[in-house]
């Protein structure tokens, strides 16, 4: 009897010690991840169309928000916006046509982020569409980001939405902001983004003051190379269109967590996003593969004449924003935010905090002033989600779950647990701790 239990008390101080171990490599690794995030220098030095830039794109490729998914399970704004791009592409005229082509196994569904690239709402990119072009000048990686605006991506697909988002971007504002940036040396989106954190933004669901520091930064060299009467119309743009500068911070932000990418042994969160039906995250320690679960509905505030029963579950690749540290975990330092999603100043206040709670760092580049100019929360670790509890807390737009309608109000959301339970027990089986 005393051989046994001694037997397992040896059993019991290997196990500890190899779990000792291992909690030590996964502390130097997650370091080494963090790092990478904090180091990043994210430059926006170019726009071009994606089939020139972005890797394994085709022509017949039509890349979308979120995990994988196929036509038939898609929501109705993501299929919306999908014709409204197919349409866009000179490929049909109309929704039937556009439908044609996709059952007759024609277009090639695939995620933004398995191309290095994200996309907001349902994030659709095609072979033509021009992206931002945002350089990681630390780690040398490049990422991609789609415009955003107001009609196409929420699933509004009439010629009326083409033509004045997705025709203007591609043949006014990229060609304009394109002739500018080749007169610079990049812009150093890290400069805006801190900036903005210190005028009132998250990044998210507010980048007003992101907006306006670009305009201003690109402003000199669009007078350089446009004729007054472009100027003008690009000049127009980006005063009425204050979200602007969420399609320049996602890409910022991708090609941030794209650094901190298959790091052995590291439980950082290096990807969120969604479909409309499903959310999926990426583990950096577990390489490529997507851990997915439902999609949840967003708890927030309608625009007159809607309510919660009319709105589709969560939805784009605009929660990379959280997963690098800023967007809902920031919120404590935006309370304007509060008269397009709801609550207090202290539920703001709180929301930041109990980010601290699940990540691993603070962000000292990014930081927040009404919380003494500390560091933004940045690394989540699935370990200290599935310990805590605590879920990420995401702030988003809101799309009408028929295709053709558009955004009907924003708020906040959180991830699936699911999905940090099932990261968690594949990194344990990988890693046999």
């Amino acid at each position: 009897m005393a051989i046994v239990i001694q037997d397992e008390k040896n059993c019991h101080n290997k196990l500890k010690i190899m779990n000792n171990e291992m909690k030590n490599k996964v502390e130097e690794a997650n370091s080494v991840a963090t790092e990478r995030i904090l180091k990043s220098i994210p430059i926006l030095v170019d726009v071009k169309p994606a089939i020139e830039v972005l890797p394994n794109m085709k022509r017949n490729l039509i890349l979308h928000a979120g995990p994988p998914i196929e036509w038939k399970r898609m929501c109705g704004p993501m299929k919306g916006a999908i014709v409204a791009t197919i349409i866009f592409e000179g490929l049909a005229y109309d929704w039937d046509e556009a439908v044609k082509l996709i059952e007759h196994n024609d277009i090639v569904f695939s995620p933004n982020n398995e191309h290095d690239a994200v996309g907001p709402m349902a994030g659709i990119i095609s072979p033509s569409m021009p992206v931002l072009v945002v350089k990681n000048e630390k780690y040398g990686n490049t990422c991609y980001g789609r415009i955003v605006e107001q009609k196409v991506q929420y699933g509004v697909f009439n010629k009326l939405a083409i033509n004045s988002e997705l025709k203007f971007w591609s043949e006014t504002l990229a060609p304009a902001l394109r002739k500018a940036l080749r007169k610079t040396k990049g812009i150093n989106l890290n400069s805006i983004m801190a900036r903005s954190l210190h005028m009132g933004d998250e990044l998210h669901n507010r980048s007003v003051a992101g907006t306006h520091l670009f305009a201003n930064a690109i402003l000199p060299y669009l007078i350089e190379v446009l004729d007054k009467g472009e100027l003008v119309k690009i000049m127009k743009y980006f005063s009425n269109n204050e979200i602007f500068f969420l399609c320049t911070s996602m890409a910022a932000c991708k090609a941030m967590m794209k650094a901190a990418e298959d790091i052995e042994c590291s439980t950082i969160v290096t990807v969120m996003a969604r479909n409309g039906v499903d959310f999926g995250i990426k583990v950096s320690g577990l390489g490529d593969r997507w851990f997915v679960g439902q999609a949840h509905m967003i708890d927030g505030t309608y625009l007159p004449g809607y309510k919660r029963e009319d709105a589709n579950p969560d939805m784009g690749d605009s929660a990379i924003i959280e997963t690098a540290g800023i967007g809902g975990f920031v919120l404590a330092n935006s309370p304007a935010i509060m008269s397009l999603i709801g609550g207090s100043a202290r539920d703001l206040i709180k929301h930041t905090n109990d980010m601290r709670e699940i990540t691993v760092t603070l962000n000292e580049r990014f930081s927040i002033p009404i919380l003494d100019f500390q560091g933004i929360p940045t690394g989540i670790d699935i370990r200290k989600v599935m310990k805590t509890g605590i879920l990420p807390v995401i702030d988003s737009a809101i799309a009408h779950k028929k295709a053709g309608v558009g955004m009907i109000g924003a708020g906040l959301v959180n991830p699936p647990l699911e999905v940090f339970m099932q990261a968690l027990h594949t990194f344990n089986q990988k890693y046999k701790v």
